[in-house]
């Protein structure tokens, strides 16, 4: 299959479509989901066209996982966590619903449950005041 350059997360590497932005590198770009399945949770893409896992580059891949690993260290001290879900889904028949691939990095506290992703969007004040506090983790 070929890349479509009209799904929203390649909409939001142009900048036609906001986002509340965690960090970025010349390679990769960390946002905040706006259904999240529990505070914190966070998206890493590559800059790079890949629909999915099976179609990158693995020189894609050396430079988002790196990427993935610091944003799952700060979402969980950031969000006082008992660990992380890392989360990535390829192909329809797998759960991948936009593509572009995409990890999902998710901070889980033991006993909170998670809300469904197909849910309603989150309030942008509160994944504005997330994603400021995952930079602020970062920068320690």
């Amino acid at each position: 299959m070929t890349y479509d350059f009209s799904n929203i997360f390649a909409k939001i590497l142009s900048g036609a479509i906001p986002c509340h932005k965690v960090h970025e590198d010349d390679a990769t770009l960390a946002f905040m989901d706006v259904m999240p399945q529990a505070p914190g949770h966070t998206l890493v893409i590559p800059k790079v066209p890949s629909r999915n896992l099976l179609d990158a580059d693995p020189a894609v891949l050396a430079r988002l996982f790196p990427v993935v690993q610091k944003i799952a260290v700060a979402a969980k001290d950031a969000f006082g966590a008992d660990g992380v879900r890392i989360i990535q889904f390829n192909e329809a028949a797998a759960g991948q619903t936009v593509f572009h691939l995409h990890i999902h990095v998710i901070p889980i506290v033991e006993g909170a449950g998670l809300k469904p992703h197909t849910g309603k969007m989150e309030d942008g004040a509160v994944l504005a005041a997330h994603a400021e506090k995952i930079r602020r983790a970062l920068r320690t």
